[in-house]
């Protein structure tokens, strides 16, 4: 019964959506993305790192086949969701911005490739740390009061969806290969760390005005192909070390949103689910309509990312949308597509 009541209740959101989408009125005023690689769409195009995704065959499927900085063959999960909520654009890369002004009233994307909640992740790779990208949105905030002013602004911020995707990159891009971490702490006691700093971010955020935040969980990343090559010790299937690692975090992340939550007056707080949903994509490709889910499309699709994932990539498929990945770490916008239904469906509460 509960389920049935659930879907009903996604039902009747989608047929809302569609009315305010028919009338040109997104279902709430701006989105805010704050994250990792899996949301940049272009803000380390210009910084000195070698984490970015701005030149072929990046891009090749997207709007003008054009390489923008998304790590991906083409949309992003939030590209599909900002065309959910009903925006006919998508939240801009805020560094990629030559005049910042009315262009930030539906919102911006800060997100940077390779960075975490724990700041020493970005500074590794030279990239913008969360601290750095709350920066960002604070500068975003003072522009909107000059557009709009400040009671305007504050309405916009409040119901505004912020959406958080970090994590990731802190146990793959640094944990797992940094001696000077994994010899220091568990897996379980740098998830601590990382929810500590998870915990001051949502606060901050919180204190300039949020009251809506998404934050996605980890997602399986024993199965990301670049994880499996890696660490999967000649193995084939998804690294089960990871995977738990990746179980346990969020199982923190659920716990510590609770909490704040229940502490923070006012905010909907909501955990999306990533992990599931792309577990299933990766461990049943067929049923799901895809038919490669250990290799990427890009290069051999054992490893590549950024850029080893380039133009001379021997081997990059014709077709992505066969396959669950993109690169070594990234999802195809097929995936994509099928992972921000699950967004959707799991971000109700925000929207409604």
């Amino acid at each position: 019964m509960a389920h049935a009541s659930y879907i009903l209740i996604f039902f009747l959101l989608v047929v809302v959506l569609n009315v305010y989408v028919a009338k040109g009125q997104p279902l709430v005023p701006a989105l805010f993305i704050f994250g990792d690689s899996v949301v940049d769409v272009g803000n380390n195009n210009d910084l000195l790192t070698i984490v970015k995704a701005n030149f072929p065959p990046y891009g090749r499927d997207f709007s003008n086949h054009s390489s923008t900085g998304r790590f991906c063959n083409g949309k992003l999960a939030t590209d599909y969701t900002a065309e959910n909520l009903g925006f006919t654009s998508y939240p801009p890369a805020y560094l990629n911005l030559n005049v910042k002004g009315r262009n930030l009233l539906n919102g911006a994307n800060f997100a940077s490739a390779a960075s975490g909640y724990y700041d020493p992740t970005a500074q590794l790779y030279h990239t913008i740390p969360l601290s750095q990208q709350l920066e960002h949105y604070k500068e975003s905030q003072n522009i909107l009061v000059g557009i709009v002013g400040q009671a305007n602004a504050s309405s916009i911020v409040s119901g505004a969806i912020h959406l958080v995707s970090a994590g990731n990159s802190d146990f793959i891009q640094n944990y797992y290969i940094n001696p000077l971490l994994y010899k220091l702490y568990s897996a379980d006691q740098f998830s601590d760390i990382l929810m500590q700093h998870y915990s001051t971010f949502i606060q901050n955020l919180y204190a300039l005005g949020a009251r809506r935040i998404g934050v996605t969980t980890l997602p399986p990343m024993g199965c990301l192909p670049a994880a499996i090559t890696l660490f999967g010790s000649g193995s084939n299937e998804c690294v089960v070390r990871l995977n738990t690692d990746a179980v346990n975090f969020n199982k923190k992340l659920n716990t510590t949103s609770q909490s704040l939550q229940n502490s923070l007056s006012g905010l909907k707080l909501v955990i999306l689910d990533i992990y599931q949903p792309l577990y299933d994509l990766v461990t049943k490709p067929s049923e799901n309509g895809f038919f490669e889910a250990r290799k990427a499309c890009c290069g051999t699709g054992l490893l590549e990312t950024s850029i080893l994932c380039n133009k001379e990539s021997v081997g990059t498929c014709v077709n992505a949308s066969e396959y669950v990945f993109w690169d070594g770490f990234h999802p195809s916008e097929a995936a994509n597509k099928v992972l921000s239904g699950e967004l959707l469906a799991a971000g109700i509460s925000l929207i409604s």
